[in-house]
């Protein structure tokens, strides 16, 4: 594949790995049905970094903890379990995509890194949480363990209770120049997995940081970063809306930056769902030409990348 092919950063929503209602014995299926959507990109003859979500399965990992060996819970922080995420997700998706590859007579070049994200020490997001993580409860059940843990819950626009963290703003992504060398040499590349793990600077050190960063912030970031042609948020939504899940609800299939930027301010995009999605294209495109962002459905990848499907939002 040539160096000049277009660069995609895909980001990649939960709905890749769970739905919401779904167990993780329908991981692989839906892995796999992520890996033939990115599979097609690659045998179109793009290059492809891929981001993807981890807030169900980290908040898993922090719920086992709890409830299995609660004398581990201070040892075992918030930043480490993203890491295991990052393993545990990137694996699945390096082998499903790889199995593709293999299926379309294309080499087998898929690699996962385990992404380090700075954030700032002082960000206001630590002492105002966010981020929703882990399982949905009924708010009821949520206030009871709030109680006896010390979390923090809110109702999330999707329904039910979930728990919430701190989401820094993402500054930096430590191992950028490796995602780089990756891409040159045509690998698929899966990084910044769950907006990547969140460390702080202190005298030329890093430092884990208790937070999950947002994973479309992250990954506007890296596809600033790499000089991306598109960043392409695939989700469970066919197209951004205005007016969702209202009767007038209607697709907006064509936004620029100006229009994207007026929408967030109406309240249009909320900030539990589409809000950082668009705000992610928005800061994206700001720091790019001859590039778009788009949104739209896991299994339309194809057509949304090529503006047949989903959302295109363009600089203007």
């Amino acid at each position: 594949m040539a160096r000049s092919a277009p660069l995609l950063v895909l980001a990649l929503g939960g709905n890749a790995f769970m739905k919401k209602g779904e167990g993780l014995e329908k991981q692989w299926e839906n892995v796999s049905r992520a890996a033939r959507a990115i599979a097609s990109l690659v045998e179109k003859g793009y290059r492809v970094v891929v981001t993807h979500g981890n807030g169900p399965q980290v908040g898993l990992i922090l719920e086992w903890i709890h409830r299995v060996s609660p004398h581990l819970a201070k040892a075992l922080t918030m930043d480490i379990a993203g890491a295991m995420t990052q393993g545990w997700l990137g694996y699945m998706l390096q082998q499903a995509i790889g199995n593709e590859l293999v299926k379309r007579n294309l080499p087998r070049r898929v690699a996962t890194i385990v992404t380090q994200v700075l954030v700032d020490r002082h960000d206001p997001a630590f002492t105002n949480p966010t981020k929703y993580v882990g399982s949905y409860y009924d708010c009821k059940e949520a206030e009871q363990i709030a109680r006896k843990t010390g979390w923090v819950f809110k109702q999330d626009p999707r329904g039910g209770c979930r728990r919430v963290v701190p989401s820094p703003k993402p500054l930096e992504v430590v191992e950028i120049e490796a995602v780089k060398k990756l891409v040159e040499e045509n690998y698929v590349v899966i990084a910044v997995g769950g907006g990547g793990v969140p460390v702080t600077a202190t005298d030329h050190e890093l430092r884990g940081a208790e937070a999950v960063i947002d994973k479309d912030l992250a990954s506007s970031l890296l596809a600033r970063r790499l000089g991306a042609n598109a960043l392409i948020i695939l989700t469970d939504v066919d197209a951004v809306y205005k007016d969702y899940g209202k009767p007038g609800q209607k697709p907006l299939r064509l936004l620029t930056t100006t229009e994207a930027k007026k929408l967030l301010q109406q309240g249009q995009f909320p900030p539990g769902s589409m809000g950082p999605k668009i705000q992610a294209a928005i800061e994206f495109l700001e720091a790019s030409n001859n590039a778009y962002a788009a949104i739209g459905r896991l299994e339309d990848a194809l057509d949304v990348v090529e503006g047949r499907k989903g959302t295109r939002i363009i600089k203007g």
